[in-house]
């Protein structure tokens, strides 16, 4: 799915904010394959919280089995996202060509990564079958059939690639020729790459995957052509160990939350738990001034803290506190900058699936994480608040009654069932009681539960629909981290890390210049490759610099995730900007000069974030 505002930067957006396109009849079985595998998982997971706490009986093979069930999961749900279009990919330059070009570059595109994978196919066929040969140590079975999962992935990826060209394609003969021209030229001249050195990273690593994503082609295969092109130009590397990395990538347990999470802010938008939150805070500060902006800031750092997802944020919060800041004199340009700015403040609020990634790849503790995110949030909420109060020096609140006492109590207790969960979700990691995973399934579970009791329910065919789009958003995030891997390795290899290690020691003014230096690189990335991919190529390179110069992981991060979502909400490339005037209905063009203060309320904060350690720290 792809948000369309013509002439703008954009990438394709979640699940959740518009309607998925009906699968072809291939993906129909998988589709259902996949539904089933995420109930699965959800379903070991938590009889592994009942068995391990409530019986003291932990199954063993539970992690083995959802670890296979998972990569499956993941392989499955990136097919599903190619049917759909759902993979993350930059459009700003697609959207500047004429009609005809833009047809031609996105079938370049696409025969570009139909011949990543078919070139990749064999060398999963190889990791499956080496793996065959070792043996779990839980399940006694083959590691290879979970490694199968890789090359069938691929396989199914391969057929809709061709699908989809045989359908849309213009001049794919010419493509094909373009393709074919590019990988002999490179051959050719591999001798003479081998000897330009680490210059190959910019060639390959840094050049190809610019020109990939100018394509529109997907960010996954953008990382991963530009990691082929290197290792098969310029090493004598077996691409074997390529799909190992992309493995190890998709496959820390810690990840497993992720798929969970998503399912969880479905769940939230179907069940109207997130608008019972909102009208609560309504009832508690919509009459003083500026008080419809503090519900906005307040319940979008509440509901971040149920679905994980700044997206579902967004598209709970905004229909229903519009209308009446509209009504209040609040111009549609100011509301888009305040939520926009608004969903990144609550990104650090947990369950963050950005801080669970950047704990699994950068090895920093995900209670840590969740307990700093917090009250980083809270500091970027005091900011963003202040400017709201400014700026509504002039709003008209002639006719607002304040609720009685009646009124909020009612509300609040409607609202309670769903207050308590981001709260349940926060404590119960940070105390270390339960992982982030064990945490994902048990609020899966329980707003479930309340949503259908207290909420309304929700039906047969919407909980399959939501189970589907969660296969796709997550497959789709899961190749990035897979194929983000396989080229962080890459860069590792070279003595990249090295060079770049000597030259941040060497920059004046200690590790606050590396900090500056750090914000500026996440801001700018934040706004082409939007967070996940961002971290996952560079945290195992940046981490053991901050190390070095005594940074503390934990305020690292906080420093690192908060300058990522500042990039993603700025214009004119950052795809938060672009969905939050999708959801408001409100031209890029008009909101763009209104977001910048904000922005700057932002960015002031993160830079007090980065100079006093405290904030980040002293929770913990």
């Amino acid at each position: 799915m792809t948000t369309t505002t013509e002439g703008v930067s954009e990438f394709a957006v979640l699940a959740e904010t518009m309607e998925a396109r009906p699968g072809s009849r291939l993906m129909r079985p998988v589709e259902a394959l996949s539904a089933v595998l995420l109930l699965a998982i959800i379903a070991m997971l938590l009889s592994g919280v009942v068995f391990r706490y409530g019986l003291s009986r932990p199954i063993v093979w539970i992690d083995e089995a959802a670890s296979i069930a998972f990569l499956w999961l993941a392989m499955l749900g990136s097919a599903i996202a190619i049917d759909r279009c759902e993979h993350l990919r930059l459009t700003i330059f697609l959207n500047a060509l004429g009609e005809r070009a833009r047809q031609f570059t996105e079938t370049l595109g696409m025969v570009a990564i139909m011949a990543f994978l078919l070139v990749l196919l064999p060398a999963a066929y190889m990791y499956a079958s080496g793996e065959m040969d070792i043996t779990s140590s839980a399940l006694n079975i083959p590691a290879g059939y979970r490694a199968a999962a890789i090359a069938v992935g691929m396989v199914l990826m391969v057929l809709l690639a061709v699908a989809q060209l045989l359908r849309t394609a213009r001049a794919l003969d010419v493509a094909v020729a373009a393709v074919a021209a590019v990988a002999s030229a490179l051959w050719l001249l591999s001798p003479a790459l081998t000897s330009f050195g680490n210059g190959n990273i910019l060639i390959f690593l840094v050049g190809g995957a610019a020109v990939c994503l100018a394509m529109g082609v997907p960010i996954a295969f953008c990382f991963g052509i530009a990691t082929l092109l290197f290792l098969a130009f310029t090493t004598s590397m077996p691409l074997v160990v390529m799909i190992g990395r992309m493995d190890e990538g998709m496959s820390s347990l810690i990840l497993l939350s992720v798929p969970v999470f998503v399912l969880l802010g479905c769940i939230l938008d179907a069940t109207g738990m997130g608008k019972a939150i909102v009208d609560f805070l309504a009832s508690m500060l919509g009459h003083v001034k500026a008080g419809m902006s503090y519900v906005l800031l307040g319940s979008l750092f509440l509901v971040s803290g149920i679905s994980g997802s700044k997206v579902s944020d967004m598209a709970t919060v905004a229909p229903a506190l519009f209308p009446e800041m509209k009504r209040r004199g609040h111009k549609p340009k100011e509301m888009i900058a305040l939520l926009a700015t608004g969903a990144a403040m609550a990104d650090t609020v947990p369950p963050s699936i950005v801080l669970i990634v950047l704990g699994s790849v950068a090895g920093v503790s995900i209670a840590a994480l969740f307990t700093s995110g917090f009250a980083i949030a809270l500091v970027l909420l005091v900011a963003l608040a202040a400017l709201a109060r400014i700026k509504a020096a002039r709003e008209n609140v002639d006719g607002v009654i304040r609720p009685s006492l009646k009124r909020i109590g009612a509300t609040a207790l409607i609202a309670a069932p769903a207050l308590v969960l981001p709260f349940i979700i926060r404590s119960a990691v940070a105390s270390g009681a339960a992982t982030a995973t064990e945490v994902s399934t048990i609020a899966v579970v329980y707003a479930f539960i309340i949503g259908t009791v207290l909420y309304g329910g929700i039906g047969i065919r919407r909980t399959y629909k939501m189970l589907v789009e969660t296969a796709a958003m997550s497959g789709a995030i899961l190749l990035i981290l897979g194929t983000a891997a396989a080229m962080a390795w890459a860069l590792t290899q070279t003595g990249f890390a090295f060079e770049l290690t000597d030259m941040m020691s060497g920059l004046p003014g200690g590790w606050f210049t590396f900090m500056l230096v750090s914000i500026a690189l996440f801001m700018l990335l934040g706004c082409v490759l939007e967070g996940l991919p961002a971290i996952v190529l560079l945290a195992p390179i940046m981490f053991p610099i901050a190390r070095a110069m005594g940074i503390h992981d934990v305020h690292y991060s906080m420093v690192i995730v908060t300058a990522m979502n500042v990039g993603l909400m700025a214009p004119p490339i950052g795809i938060g900007f672009y969905i939050a005037c999708k959801i408001g209905n409100v031209s890029p063009d008009e909101a763009m000069g209104a977001i910048w203060p904000y922005i700057g309320a932002m960015v002031l904060g993160l830079l007090l974030i980065a100079a006093v350690p405290w904030f980040s720290l002293a929770l913990l």
